[in-house]
């Protein structure tokens, strides 16, 4: 059964378009973005919230339908459309992003998901400070490889091990969260989701590794440096405690699975290759153009998640606790957040004549320049409680959308808005897809993590002040 799923959104993506044509992009110019009012952002931002509120005031209902909120939100958006502006221009806006965007960002995803899930740390090490910040560590420069979601998979449950006989281990798992779950994916486009959909639009694969390796190690390091205080301190309150009896003994590590290290190797090859070679051949679909190279990308990664899916042994997945759950709740909800910001993204490319111009303005300076302060805090605080990669797709709209633009003379303000988005994810359990897969999956080991709020006191008392001092460094 998940062979044919797969192969079927293989045999899907072969046979997508019937003409060859130059690439030509239509993007949202068949709608009129400086006419449109506000209520074109309502179902957007409805189903945001629908994402935001769902898991946490009525989860088991949503666990069940949240497929149905995502489709009827993306049909308060397409119906209207297609009464107003005509069946045609609203099939095209609507293709435009779900053909160029949402497919290469969810098979990416799905790629990592499960490539990702087949390499399994076996046995147990203690989890002293010291080896806890090197685990840290190595979850945070692995989120960059094999994207977030895949490090916190990869990497949650040996931590888990290494500290439960810790009777103070909840504030590893929020650490975890903070380096591993996000700030940790800045450095490529594989790292975390808005950074690849900067990449979809036109962003060079190696330029946020470029571009924010200053702030992520800046912001990363002061992280670390806190937990490693924080360890050092619980550590020396355990020392007077009753010893708990370890349930997972020390035993060796070992790697198992590495098979899909070259599996992961060519994702990123694939990637680079979409990036470097041009043919100037597209098939059309509705009048959107799908570039041969973007198709020959997807289409490896793909073939490689089933690689993955043949090679590795099932025993391998089944102790990582895989299934297709979460993937299958991302690619529901994404088709509908990517639908639903097709008419955003149309008044945002209106600028100051659309009816987001006041958003426009407080990015903006007196002299008409960009605020790369702002840029950072208004992407980094809608991060924290809406999902990032929209986020950052409105605010990369709202700084102009030209890839070329923003890589050089906006350079700043898309170092801003990369940060903001990937860096505030860790602010609150919804900020980021795996904050809330490593907090459910640390309750189901026992561990007593923070509620909500309690979560968003840690994240206050120690991110706040780093994005704070990093604003002032980088982008005041």
């Amino acid at each position: 059964m998940r062979l044919t799923t797969l192969a079927k959104a293989g045999l899907a993506l072969a046979v997508l378009a019937p003409t060859t044509a130059p690439a030509l992009a239509a993007g949202t110019q068949g709608l009129p973005g400086a006419e449109m009012s506000l209520l074109w952002a309502i179902p957007f931002a409805g189903l945001l919230l629908s994402i935001a509120t769902g898991p946490l005031l009525y989860p088991h209902f949503w666990e069940h339908h949240y497929g149905k909120f995502a489709a009827a939100w993306a049909a308060l958006v397409i119906m209207p459309m297609s009464i107003l502006y005509g069946w045609n221009v609203s099939v095209e806006a609507v293709l435009h992003t779900l053909l160029l965007e949402y497919m290469s960002f969810i098979i990416l995803l799905l790629a990592l998901f499960t490539i990702a899930g087949g390499i399994l740390v076996a046995g147990n090490i203690h989890g002293t400070p010291v080896v806890n910040a090197a685990l840290l560590a190595i979850g945070a420069l692995l989120a960059s490889v094999v994207g977030t979601t895949g490090a916190s998979m990869i990497m949650i449950r040996p931590v888990i091990r290494a500290n439960d006989n810790r009777p103070f281990n909840a504030h590893v798992v929020v650490f975890f969260i903070f380096l591993v779950s996000n700030i940790g994916g800045s450095l490529t486009p594989l790292g975390d989701p808005p950074l690849f959909v900067g990449f979809l639009r036109g962003i060079d694969f190696f330029w946020t590794t470029q571009h924010l390796f200053r702030e992520t190690l800046l912001v990363g390091g002061i992280v670390l440096a806190t937990f490693v205080a924080l360890d050092f301190f619980f550590d020396r309150r355990e020392k007077g405690a009753p010893k708990i009896k370890d349930p997972t003994p020390d035993s060796r590590v070992r790697l198992r699975g590495l098979a899909n290290l070259p599996l992961l190797a060519g994702v990123i090859g694939a990637i680079l290759l979409s990036a470097a070679w041009k043919p100037g051949v597209a098939f059309t679909v509705a009048g959107v153009a799908v570039e041969l190279q973007n198709l020959v990308r997807d289409a490896i990664i793909l073939g490689l998640a089933v690689v993955s899916l043949v090679v590795t042994p099932r025993e391998y997945r089944r102790a990582n606790g895989f299934s297709w759950g979460p993937i299958l709740e991302v690619a529901k909800l994404f088709a509908g957040i990517f639908i639903c910001i097709v008419p955003v993204i149309a008044i945002l490319r209106a600028g100051m004549d659309g009816a987001l111009a006041p958003l426009v303005s407080l990015v903006t300076r007196s002299d008409g320049s960009p605020s790369e302060m702002a840029y950072f805090w208004l992407t980094g605080g809608l991060s924290s409680f809406l999902d990032n990669a929209p986020t950052y797709l409105v605010f990369f709209e709202l700084a102009g959308g030209d890839p070329q633009v923003l890589m050089t003379a906006l350079a700043p303000t898309l170092v801003a808005i990369s940060a903001g988005a990937v860096f505030m994810g860790a602010n609150t359990y919804i900020g980021n897809a795996p904050n809330f897969m490593v907090y459910a999956i640390a309750r189901h080991q026992g561990i007593r993590m923070p509620s909500f709020f309690g979560y968003m006191l840690w994240s206050g008392g120690v991110l706040i002040p780093t994005f704070l001092f990093c604003g002032l460094v980088f982008f005041g």
